[in-house]
């Protein structure tokens, strides 16, 4: 069972950095979103692998309990990640409406800045 578990943080991990690479603002949302998961996953696993034991000592269970500090975690996780996802998909949307785009666009030339070495260019330079 635990290496069930730790092979699909692992998938969950991978799949979140690939798409958060990505130049488009919905699978980095996507991304994030895999990548809490994955989090959210081992938090959970770290209380103990345990089927069927309750989550507190009870007078009448003989073996080991399992933690529930590592669920409150989670489920405070889950909804942090929600409201966080809620605020990214907003502000991808403002950009998008503003812009009509969705790409990230990386231009190793700017075409506002002038060709021209002789004068300088920035905030600091002179009209």
């Amino acid at each position: 069972m635990e290496m069930i578990v730790a092979s699909s943080v692992g998938i969950l991990t991978a799949g979140g950095v690939y798409l958060l690479l990505r130049q488009r603002t919905f699978p980095v949302i996507l991304g994030l979103a895999l990548l809490s998961y994955a989090v959210n996953v081992f938090l959970f696993s770290s209380g103990r692998l345990a089927v069927g034991l309750p989550p507190v000592l009870n007078k009448y269970a003989e073996t080991a309990y399992t933690d529930p500090l590592p669920q409150a975690l989670v489920l405070t996780a889950i909804v942090i990640s929600f409201g966080m996802t809620a605020v990214l998909v907003m502000i991808a949307l403002g950009a998008y409406l503003e812009s009509a785009e969705d790409g990230v666009n990386i231009d190793l030339k700017r075409p506002d800045i002038d060709d021209d070495e002789d004068e300088p260019t920035g905030p600091m330079s002179a009209p």
